[in-house]
């Protein structure tokens, strides 16, 4: 016995679609959020810093431009960009040649190594510089001597509104997320919507009445989409169960008939047992039993086709030698049978279940002929077809499909009264169809009527 599935895996199996949904929608967006605040932050410092690199770039040119001569004022004059910054002119060998006001007396704060005249963006230095000041250093060679000009700038406050802000993001996740999540849960909701009728529909829809369909939502989508494929769906359970009671039905009618002529026979026989002709009872009796045994077999072989149609033991056939043998065991009952056989015609299939497939019709065109039957075999590219014609009454043009169908009998007294129980083409069509071939009635030349079997020829032979 399998171990009781615990309550987690419980509570997974309990969770509807729409929580699955929501709960990953709300992941998702959580992770996209955090993402983009984290994006946010680190395009807003690197801003913050092209702007004071840029500045204090500028700033320190301008002090470089201003003394071409090397004869610096004291002190140095401010950004006009940021008034805030501060500046330093640092000899080769360390001596703080100016500075602004806010760095008189400080000594140098950095200085370029000697050949250096790539202009340098520092973090901050010993003590001097803290960590929270943007730093620029600029190598000029000014009045033919190598000078440093060192530009700074607080930064703390811009990291601080930065800050700031990413603060005020962070505090808002949670309403967003909610706000996200309450927005997925509502629309999958109302896209779910037309799902659940469906359930519900499919819910109350019984073998009982198949009649019934589920809601379409009139929409071009998977939802729509699923709603017609399962509306189709049940239209051919309807059919299909519509036909089944049909079969059920007529077979027992067509079981009740020749049990009853079996039990009237005996009970009159048994009612009156001196004067029974007993050998024409037991005649009788044998007669109805094949009879009824024969249609236990047709039923079967059709049940069992239904299920799994498939082919006995397939072997390479002789078309014509297939055919004279049919119609050499095949009662004429006084007709004319005409054989046309092509030679070279070569089958692949059941021999027991062909030879059924060409009797069938063979019986079918002897009931109804009233000289003459025509058996022709013709080779097609491709293909053999057999054609059966008779020159009875015929088939309406109307009824050429229907016969086909089981129970089917165009004289039903007659029939009947024959023995035919109405299978013998249903079963032909069954073969046929096994075999990839089919079998259909077409015009006839004349009169009478005029089936056709065609199937699948082996060439090379």
């Amino acid at each position: 016995m399998p171990p009781e599935p615990g309550p987690r895996a419980r509570s997974r199996r309990r969770r509807s679609l729409r929580t699955r949904v929501t709960i990953s929608a709300s992941l998702i967006t959580a992770a996209a959020i955090t993402g983009g605040v984290v994006l946010l932050y680190l395009l807003q410092m690197h801003a913050v810093r092209q702007t004071v690199d840029g500045q204090l770039r500028t700033y320190a040119a301008q002090i470089a431009q201003a003394s071409p001569t090397g004869n610096w004022p004291r002190p140095l004059p401010r950004s006009s960009l940021d008034p805030a910054a501060e500046a330093q002119v640092i000899a080769a060998d360390g001596t703080v040649l100016t500075s602004t006001r806010g760095l008189a007396g400080v000594p140098a704060t950095f200085a370029l190594p000697a050949g250096s005249t790539r202009p340098v963006r520092l973090k901050g230095a010993d003590g001097v510089i803290p960590d929270d000041v943007g730093v620029f250093a600029l190598r000029e060679i000014v009045n033919g001597q190598p000078v440093t000009i060192v530009a700074g700038t607080p930064t703390g406050l811009l990291r601080s509104i930065n800050t700031e802000f990413t603060y005020r993001l962070i505090a808002g996740f949670p309403i967003t997320l909610a706000l996200a999540a309450a927005a997925v849960w509502t629309l999958v909701g109302r896209a779910l919507a037309p799902v659940e009728q469906i359930r519900r529909a499919v819910t109350d829809i019984t073998s009982a009445d198949l009649s019934r369909r589920v809601p379409e939502p009139g929409t071009i989508d998977e939802i729509g989409h699923l709603a017609e494929t399962m509306n189709e769906m049940l239209a051919r359970l309807e059919d299909s169960a519509l036909r089944q009671r049909r079969f059920v039905a007529d077979a027992s009618h067509e079981l009740r008939s020749p049990l009853a002529t079996l039990r009237t026979t005996l009970d009159v026989a048994l009612a009156h047992p001196d004067r029974a002709p007993w050998p024409a009872v037991a005649t009788r009796a044998a007669g109805q039993t094949a009879r009824l045994e024969r249609l236990i077999q047709d039923l079967l072989r059709l049940a069992k086709a239904d299920e799994h149609p498939q082919v006995g033991h397939r072997q390479t056939l002789d078309a014509a030698d297939l055919l004279r043998d049919v119609v050499g065991a095949t009662p004429a009952r006084g007709l004319t049978v005409d054989l046309h056989l092509a030679d070279g015609v070569f089958l692949h299939g059941d021999r027991a279940d062909l030879g059924r497939l060409v009797r069938n019709l063979l019986d079918n065109a002897v009931r109804y002929a009233a000289s003459t039957v025509t058996v022709t075999l013709a080779a097609t590219p491709g293909t053999a077809r057999i054609h059966v014609l008779d020159d009875g009454p015929g088939v309406p043009a109307a009824d050429r499909e229907r016969v086909f169908d089981r129970f089917v009998r165009l004289d039903a007294s007659r029939d009947r009264a024959s023995g035919n129980s109405g299978l013998g083409l249903a079963i032909a069509r069954e073969i046929a169809s096994a075999h990839q071939g089919w079998v259909w009635a077409a015009d006839p030349p004349k009169s009478g009527a005029h089936l056709i079997i065609e199937l699948p020829r082996l060439t090379g032979h």
